[in-house]
């Protein structure tokens, strides 16, 4: 059986980062909630996203990414394209000051990784990403599994 503190570890560290890219996002001054701030990444690096991708990528209803992508769009951070590949959705691409919020938040994330791993030697980051992968991956594959079920 798994040692109990390996969930309390887990949580401390998702924690921890959460805290940094919070302080980092006030620092830089960046005025979107969070939810907004992961559309518009996934707009980002995605050059094909529409609001059903996005949506099935944040695991959200599409009503609520909707209103981020409104509210996103009235700032002027991306805009709607026709899409040549299905005519019933529209691809999303972000706007030059989109991009610009975007670069500030990768700076943060940058900022923040950074925090964490500072006391780290390379062999030992290397590790801990092998693990938290495998790690991911497993639940990943679980999750599929069960998606797969219903």
């Amino acid at each position: 059986m798994p040692d109990r503190s390996l969930s309390e570890a887990v949580h401390r560290l998702m924690h921890a980062y959460t805290h940094l890219l919070r302080e980092g996002i006030r620092k830089q001054q960046i005025e979107l909630p969070v939810t907004h701030i992961r559309v518009l990444k996934g707009i980002c690096r995605n050059r094909k996203a529409t609001a059903q991708s996005i949506a099935k990528r944040m695991q959200r209803d599409k009503a609520q990414i909707t209103r981020a992508l409104n509210d996103l769009i009235e700032a002027s951070l991306i805009v709607k394209a026709d899409n040549p590949l299905d005519r019933r959705s529209q691809l999303l691409k972000p706007t030059p000051k989109g991009r610009k919020v975007m670069a500030q938040i990768d700076a943060v994330e940058e900022w923040a990784v950074e925090q964490l791993t500072a006391k780290l030697r390379s062999d030992e980051l290397t590790l801990f990403l092998r693990i938290s992968q495998t790690m991911a991956d497993s639940a990943e594959q679980i999750a599929n599994a069960e998606e797969g079920e219903s």
